[in-house]
């Protein structure tokens, strides 16, 4: 496993004096946004000339790579909310949003094939996710399914020819967001191998499921791995429970995004079991941890978890004890 940065941690820096920074951390590679106006990566860039090569040339120059492309916003526009809620993202009519979001995350696998890169992470999305509530419209849910594999499935498509895999982060506002609809959506497209997850612990914490849980029954589908950490705030759980409103700078919240090794995620179980699975990618760290500055995340995280990467399985042993171990 290599420890990587989701480079939109330092939205406002040029793309290269984020490798420079990273890279003197002991960082090894690279999660880069391309969504548009991002300010560090552009897909047209990408796509004009042979800028792909060159790009790919600075950041080796660094001793990186680029795991994955990241379009988050522009792939929520797919599935919705469609409304004022992501206006933000791109204003237009509901229609115009679902067409931009499909034909900028087709783009993004095209930005990434002529990367070289395997993988493209981002949401969704979903209209209004209360409609996992059976109450008081029940088969709302199942709209929302159909949807998904009518939207879909011609984008996976899309990835294939591309050569690329598009790794949904399961997010608590989102059509995937637990065990089991990370499972349904791979019933739903007949298990399309371009589908899988970017798996973040934080998300899956946030909602009480144990991470462990997530990566032994969803394993081979893990292409990309998030290393950010999240805490229930214990003291004030009781007053605000796991889905409590407002800002992360709140004191009172229930919950907070943390960094790795600040919050409740065990990474030591974490690492072992994404090792166990055949998980020798990325662990790519992502800051949104409202009690320290980006700078403070960035010297701890690598400290913290550059110690507990596994970088091979165990390779079994060969003297006479255990000459038949299976």
């Amino acid at each position: 496993m290599k420890l990587g940065f989701f480079t939109a941690n330092y939205s406002e820096k040029p793309l290269e004096e984020v490798a420079k920074l990273v890279a003197g951390y002991g960082y090894e590679s690279l999660e880069i946004p391309v969504y548009e106006g991002n300010g560090q990566l552009e897909i047209d860039n990408i796509l004009c000339g042979n800028n792909a090569t060159q790009i790919n040339k600075m950041v080796k120059s660094y001793g990186l790579n680029i795991a994955a492309l990241s379009n988050h916003p522009e792939s929520f526009l797919i599935m919705g909310p469609t409304g004022v809620d992501t206006d933000f993202i791109y204003k237009g009519t509901a229609e115009e949003k679902v067409k931009h979001g499909t034909e900028r995350l087709i783009r993004t696998a095209q930005a990434a094939s002529a990367l070289e890169v395997p993988v493209v992470v981002g949401y969704p999305g979903v209209e209004n996710w209360g409609r996992f509530f059976f109450f008081p419209y029940g088969q709302g849910w199942g709209e929302y399914e159909q949807q998904f594999v009518e939207r879909f499935m011609p984008i996976l498509d899309e990835f294939k020819k591309y050569g690329v895999k598009f790794a949904i982060e399961p997010h608590p506002n989102s059509f995937i967001y637990d065990i089991h609809t990370a499972e349904r959506a791979l019933e739903l497209v007949d298990f399309h191998p371009c589908l899988g997850y970017n798996f973040d612990p934080a998300n899956i914490l946030y909602l009480s499921i144990k991470p462990e849980i997530f990566i032994d029954r969803l394993g081979e589908r893990i292409f990309h791995v998030h290393a950010k950490d999240g805490e229930l705030v214990e003291h004030n759980l009781a007053t605000g429970g796991v889905l409590m409103q407002g800002d992360m700078r709140r004191l009172d919240r229930s919950f907070r995004f943390r960094i790795p090794g600040w919050g409740d995620v065990k990474w030591k179980k974490v690492i072992t079991e994404l090792s166990m699975v055949g998980y020798n990618g990325v662990l790519s760290y992502e800051h949104e941890d409202v009690t320290m500055s980006r700078m403070d995340g960035l010297e701890k995280t690598a400290a913290y978890l550059k110690p507990l990467l596994i970088h091979a399985p165990y390779e079994g042993r060969t003297d006479k004890l255990f000459s038949n171990e299976n």
